[in-house]
């Protein structure tokens, strides 16, 4: 076997156990399994994700199941005990010292006084806070990219398929920088049907075969707010985006597509610490 097919062999895996983890999160995910789902031992299998992902299969999971559980504490009305239970931590306790750890407040605190509140309506009809935007203008930018279907919560699906295949296929680059794109509203669009791209940017040929496809990004201007925090609480930030600055900037939209450029790694700094511009195009 020569080395192109054993990568080829290891990328099918790779999204295989990828997809599995997603679509199971409810569920008790034993690593033994998942190396059966790999059909490798697990000796070699963890060894493999480690050094394709840069984290355990075990850290995955936590750091996937807490990820849901912040937006199901932002977005829902859920129990704590029941976001709990969906987490798969055996008692409340657990969960909460848990959390607390890797967002810095307990889930309860979380839900009132998370980032997020920061873009929530003041009793004057406003946001309370102010946000600096930047005015940008970019070049065109091509990028490669993996589709997604469903809730913008769950990209990290297609993220994860886009890296390791990347990973598998010796397309890897430290300059890469990671989008994502986002084509439907999902205040009008059902969450089953939202359709976002998980990319990298790219310079030159790159040969586009499934699961990859390309895409542009226009060229022009756009107001850049730089989100610090979890992921979760982004949709926050898009409605103070059209509801309070676009109104006061006096500015117009243009007929192009908001993207997000994910500026650090969720792997490598705690939710509170992620970095993210989101771009909003401009006549």
């Amino acid at each position: 076997m020569n080395g192109e097919t054993a990568w080829a062999l290891y990328e099918n895996r790779l999204r295989r156990v990828s997809a599995y983890i997603h679509d199971h999160l409810d569920e008790e995910l034993d690593m033994d399994n998942l190396a059966g789902i790999a059909c490798m031992s697990s000796y070699h299998w963890h060894r493999i994700y480690r050094a394709v992902h840069g984290e355990t299969l075990a850290a995955t999971v936590k750091r996937l199941r807490l990820h849901r559980a912040a937006g199901d504490i932002v977005a829902t009305d859920l129990s704590v005990r029941e976001i709990a239970r969906r987490s798969g931590y055996p008692n409340l306790q657990s969960f909460n010292r848990i959390f607390k750890s890797v967002y810095g407040m307990p889930p309860a605190q979380y839900r009132k006084e998370g980032s997020h509140k920061a873009f929530e309506p003041s009793p004057y009809g406003k946001t309370a806070t102010m946000f600096d935007i930047t005015l940008r203008k970019i070049e065109p930018i091509q990028l490669l990219g993996v589709p997604h279907i469903g809730s913008y919560m769950q990209i990290g699906k297609a993220f994860e398929t886009l890296f390791s295949t990347l990973f598998a296929r010796g397309l890897a680059k430290p300059t890469m920088r990671m989008i994502g794109v986002y084509l439907d509203d999902p205040d009008i669009v059902p969450a089953e049907k939202l359709r976002s791209v998980a990319c990298v940017t790219v310079e030159g040929e790159v040969a586009v075969v499934a699961p990859f496809e390309t895409r542009t990004l226009d060229g022009g201007e756009y107001a850049v707010l730089r989100h610090k925090g979890p992921y979760a609480d982004m949709y926050k930030a898009y409605h103070w985006l059209y509801a309070d600055w676009l109104p006061a900037s006096g500015r117009k939209l243009r007929d192009s597509v908001m993207f997000e450029e994910y500026l650090n790694n969720p792997r490598d700094v705690p939710p509170t610490e992620l970095l993210t511009d989101i771009h909003m195009p401009l006549v």
